[in-house]
């Protein structure tokens, strides 16, 4: 693919929806794949959970549930703002981005 003849504004769009679309595709095709092992091994008598067991699931949880996620982000001149790029986008990151800053900027 050739992007040199791209605009900035043009570029910069594309880096915005970039990573969604690339989730959305991960999830698609994760989804088609389970889909395959569950028919592939409930043909043989078998379920997912029988062969690899319920790992890291506990009543419906990922065993990473609750667990501290290193931040993403810090603002470059107050180190006590940090945000792991999760959820909602804080106060001093939305002032950042209304200032003309980069959210690359803002990366640890």
């Amino acid at each position: 693919m050739d992007i040199s003849n791209l605009s900035l504004a043009q570029l910069k769009e594309l880096e915005r929806i970039l990573p969604k679309e690339i989730m959305r595709r991960e999830m698609e095709e994760k989804a088609k794949v389970r889909k395959e092992l569950e028919a592939f091994v409930q043909a043989r008598g078998f379920s997912l959970g029988d062969l690899v067991g319920n790992v890291g699931v506990e009543r419906g949880r990922s065993s990473r549930s609750g667990s501290k996620v290193a931040p993403k982000y810090r603002h470059p001149r107050q180190a006590d703002l940090e945000w792991t790029g999760r959820g909602r986008k804080p106060k001093w990151v939305e002032d950042w981005l209304s200032s003309g800053g980069s959210i690359d900027q803002l990366l640890i």
